[in-house]
């Protein structure tokens, strides 16, 4: 890993820019739902998830990505009347208070629109554009930034019998196809993230190698979102529940910034923000010798 440099990139979105590579940007999760893998039912009431949103943007938070949808291995898909009930009173709340940007965590358009219109400038799609036709246009027309992340099927089948000829391959392919279709809707390409999708219709061995060898998806030539926080394979790995896969995801993220990862989606901030500055420390100034 010591042989590793970090691209940089601007990633540009609603008349934002975030430069990439030179430190290790954090987006905070925040899930209202009653069902998320880790934080189902903490937020369900907007004054409380807001208040959540507003502690990690200080804990140092550049970035808030909202769930109405839980996406956790075969939970059941909710409407998009229901999705935006959950998410847009969040919001409304955030637009008055928030200073960092807001990311939606969504693949449908009437969702998106409804973020969008409310002040959120990032669209996170766990599809990469290929459930909703619509999504992509959309996007480009309120100039947002988008996530698209590698998924095999859908979180009701992605962890039935999961099989890859080459799991590096396979989703750097997708991902290549993903940003063509990016592209093909108008979204300017200054404009996407990746995200090789960790636990995402992935056994042990195949988040192992995604790991490992993160640094592959430099080829695709932009920035990288790595989403490890919490994620099943740690507490497989580790034996732990949920609750205490704490030290375990410090451990994957500090090899995933290691291996050129840009921005790390995350349940706890501050001990993620602080292992970034350590690690950003370190990386600047093996660069600057």
């Amino acid at each position: 890993m010591s042989g590793l440099t970090r691209p940089k990139f601007d990633f540009r979105f609603g008349g934002r820019t975030l430069c990439l590579g030179r430190e290790t940007k954090i987006m905070g999760v925040l899930n209202v739902t009653p069902d998320s893998f880790s934080d189902g039912g903490f937020y369900l009431k907007p004054e409380t998830a807001a208040r959540r949103a507003l502690q990690m943007e200080e804990e140092g938070a550049h970035l808030i990505d909202v769930g109405g949808e839980s996406s956790r291995p075969g939970s059941q898909p909710v409407s998009a009347k229901e999705e935006i009930q959950r998410i847009r009173p969040v919001l409304k709340i955030l637009a008055k208070k928030i200073k960092i940007p807001l990311s939606v965590d969504t693949a449908k358009y009437d969702v998106a629109l409804a973020a969008l219109d409310e002040g959120a400038e990032v669209i996170n799609d766990i599809t990469a554009l290929r459930q909703d036709k619509k999504l992509g246009k959309l996007i480009a027309r309120y100039k947002a930034g988008i996530v698209l992340m590698h998924m095999r099927g859908t979180p009701q089948t992605m962890q039935t019998q999961p099989i890859y000829r080459d799991v590096l391959k396979d989703a750097a392919g997708f991902l290549k196809k993903a940003v063509t279709r990016a592209l093909d809707a108008g979204i300017a390409r200054s404009s996407i993230i990746l995200d090789p999708g960790f636990g995402f219709g992935k056994k042990l061995e195949h988040n192992l190698t995604l790991l490992s060898r993160f640094d592959f998806f430099q080829s695709l030539r932009l920035p990288l979102l790595a989403g490890l926080s919490r994620k099943s394979f740690i507490g497989g790995l580790l034996d732990v529940p949920v609750g205490e896969r704490l030290a375990g995801s410090l451990a994957a993220a500090s090899v995933a910034i290691h291996r050129g990862a840009h921005m790390l989606r995350v349940h706890d901030v501050r001990a993620h923000r602080q292992l970034c500055l350590i690690i950003d420390a370190a990386l600047a100034g093996r660069e600057a010798a």
